[in-house]
């Protein structure tokens, strides 16, 4: 697996020389690849500690992202890549798992850039990931990454307002208020400590000076984290077979945040009623 603290060397050094926003910017083809290899049992346990999964002989259903995580980052810091590494912000991320996945599978595993798209904040890349097991595709997802920059208006030529995802599906509307489940405080240092456990350590998770740099009043949570979260409160989480969850509003850290589910949707909010701001919404569907 390569090394994160080389290419988040390598995405500081290239960042400031990439332009987001050329109508010109195309992907390159490359695919990076891992060979098949087990998870490690010290990262995996912290992995669990933190978001909150107990199911021991179960690999969580996000974690191929989190062990895949190196070589999007490798992907994305080469100097062909089109879009600087710091400061990407999660926006949205499709999960199916075709199978459940243990703690023993060697998992294969490839990572390529599947898409850009025009974003209302600036622009927006979709990284997919597949991990195979002997051969079989047996877990699968695509992200979406903004890199924010200034735009015009749809009604010029420049980048416009839309989104899409990898898949072809439009980002889910918020819907209906959910009940709540849980209120979750959460402490200052949250980003560290996710990042620790999974190697995200984009500075905008860390520390309120380095979230400032990019825009952020505060460090703000993983996306990742609070996906993994809910989904950690669900029943049978082993048996999740699809995913979708939309980041709609960064989560300030430190804050204090409502989970809410119905058994198929879930949604982290600030507070209750119509006023509520919405931090995160999703659904998870079960095999039986």
């Amino acid at each position: 697996m390569p090394s994160l603290i080389l290419s988040l060397a390598r995405g500081a050094a290239t960042s400031p020389f990439k332009r987001p926003g050329r109508p010109d910017a195309v992907l390159p083809p490359d695919r990076a690849t891992a060979p098949a290899a087990r998870p490690a049992a010290g990262p995996l346990a912290a992995y669990r500690g933190i978001c909150g999964f107990t199911e021991p002989d179960a690999l969580p259903v996000t974690y191929p992202h989190v062990l895949a995580f190196p070589l999007a980052m490798r992907l994305m810091t080469r100097r062909r890549f089109p879009l600087p590494v710091t400061g990407l912000v999660h926006t949205w991320i499709e999960i199916t798992a075709h199978r459940t996945l243990h703690p023993t599978d060697a998992l294969e595993l490839t990572v390529y850039a599947d898409g850009l798209t025009p974003h209302r904040r600036g622009t927006e890349v979709t990284v997919a990931t597949e991990a195979r097991l002997s051969g079989e595709l047996v877990w699968e997802s695509h992200s979406g990454y903004l890199s924010r920059h200034a735009t015009r208006t749809s009604t010029g030529t420049g980048t416009g307002t839309g989104t899409s995802t990898g898949t072809g599906t439009a980002p889910a509307a918020p819907g209906p208020v959910l009940p709540a489940v849980a209120e979750w405080r959460l402490p200052a240092d949250l980003g560290r400590r996710y990042g620790a456990a999974s190697g995200d350590r984009n500075p905008i998770h860390l520390y309120p000076l380095t979230a400032r740099l990019f825009g952020f009043p505060r460090a703000i949570a993983h996306g990742m984290w609070t996906v993994a979260h809910c989904l950690a409160q669900t029943p049978r989480p082993h048996l999740v077979h699809t995913v979708r969850a939309d980041f709609r509003a960064p989560v300030l850290l430190p804050g204090t945040v409502t989970y809410a589910s119905d058994g198929t949707r879930f949604q982290l909010r600030d507070g209750e009623g119509d006023d509520a701001r919405v931090h995160l919404t999703g659904t998870a569907t079960h095999r039986s």
